[in-house]
């Protein structure tokens, strides 16, 4: 778990360092309406951080196996109106949850990282290990747009 908590750490570097270079419109920018701006993205990745806190945290004390239900993503960005935040308020949040969510995987021992899970849908299985994992590069593939 140190290796993906070690990434997580990077990749939160690397976008403080991009948004605090970025200008506004940068940060503003939408290609479609369709497409997220970058400030969009990182509200989502905030989203994201807020879901999955509540995830790693209820695979251990809900009866198992516990059930990933999907993340309703656009309308999650869509209600929060992430177009229109302020990028520092946006970032510290990004930050902070991230830091949790760092917290929440050195907790981690052999035992609570192989909890069950099911994925979306019933028979797709998997444990708390892949989970947070999966959030980790999950995060990345966003940092790499």
């Amino acid at each position: 778990m140190i290796e993906t908590v070690n990434k997580l750490e990077e990749l939160l570097i690397l976008t403080k360092e991009y948004i605090s270079k970025a200008s506004d419109a940068e940060l503003n920018l939408k290609v479609s309406p369709e497409k997220w701006s970058k400030k969009e993205i990182i509200g989502h990745l905030i989203d994201s951080g807020i879901n999955n806190i509540q995830r790693f945290t209820a695979v251990q004390i809900e009866k198992e196996p516990y059930r990933i239900i999907p993340m309703r993503q656009v309308e999650l960005v869509q209600v929060n109106d992430y177009q229109n935040a302020e990028v520092e308020e946006l970032l510290a949040f990004l930050i902070s949850i991230n830091m949790r969510v760092n917290n929440l995987m050195l907790l981690q021992n052999s035992q609570t990282l192989t909890t069950p899970i099911e994925l979306y849908t019933e028979g797709n299985m998997s444990d708390l290990r892949y989970l947070m994992e999966d959030y980790v590069v999950h995060f990345e593939q966003h940092v790499n747009q």
